[in-house]
């Protein structure tokens, strides 16, 4: 395993008590970063807190569709550590699996809310604390989907294609500055989402993949550690595919 230098970086992780953001906050404290997990399940935040077993670490209860509660949490983090200078927007749900024309109107808002809006608020947030101390990294989780459109799967492709874009809008607008903006489009991988999945879609998804299995949460960790770290002073505005061959562009 590649040591990403992470040495004193402040690092918020979404969603970061499960799946992809367990992965990705153990990768960040194995590389040196002080991590605050923010999610909305406190059980399964001291669950993490337990496992990993770091005095670098701590959580706070954020729900990130919540703008006010976003500034509260970032003000209280910067009065802690100082400075924020990484934020992984990870939280994230599948949602249902049927077609846009039974698509239930209440279920679509539910998922575009936490899938694309609380990303666009977490930016909106940090953006300001970043440029105060000239450095920031953010690395938004999308997915495959974003880009090529899962059937049954509307409102997860539809509100990942929009983080692709809110990526790309966000990097550009900081270029000049020392804050990269990217995102991963990961293919699925085996976490607790699967539960939110039928069967039918899940085996769709595998089909699709080249390599023939679903991504590991260590291989998106650790990409993602690359662009949240000092190295990656260049890409900006991108969108990093990690679909096992998938992708088609």
């Amino acid at each position: 395993m590649i040591n990403f230098n992470l040495n004193n970086k402040v690092a918020i992780v979404t969603g970061g008590a499960q799946g992809f953001g367990y992965a990705i906050t153990e990768r960040f404290i194995k590389s040196g970063a002080k991590v605050v997990i923010w999610d909305i399940d406190e059980k399964e935040a001291k669950k993490t807190l337990e496992k990993i077993s770091s005095k670098e670490l701590s959580y706070q209860i954020v729900d990130v569709s919540n703008f006010e509660i976003i500034n509260k949490s970032l003000l209280e983090t910067e009065k802690k550590f100082g400075k924020i200078d990484i934020l992984i927007n990870n939280a994230g749900m599948a949602g249902m699996n049927t077609s846009v024309a039974k698509y239930p109107i209440e279920e679509w808002n539910k998922v575009v809310n936490l899938n694309l809006n609380s990303v666009f608020y977490c930016c909106k947030a940090i953006v300001p604390f970043m440029e105060k101390n000239n450095y920031g990294r953010i690395v938004n989780i999308a997915s495959i989907a974003g880009k090529e459109g899962n059937p049954n799967a509307s409102a997860y492709s539809t509100s990942k294609a929009g983080v692709i874009g809110l990526t790309k809008s966000l990097g550009k607008e900081l270029a000049l500055k020392n804050i990269a903006v990217n995102c991963v489009t990961p293919a699925a991988a085996k976490t607790r989402i699967f539960d939110q999945m039928t069967e039918e879609h899940i085996n769709y998804m595998l089909s699709k993949i080249p390599r023939n299995r679903f991504a590991k949460v260590d291989e998106l960790a650790s990409l993602v550690t690359w662009l949240s770290s000092e190295e990656n002073s260049f890409s900006t505005a991108g969108v990093f595919d990690l679909s096992g061959g998938r992708a088609t562009y």
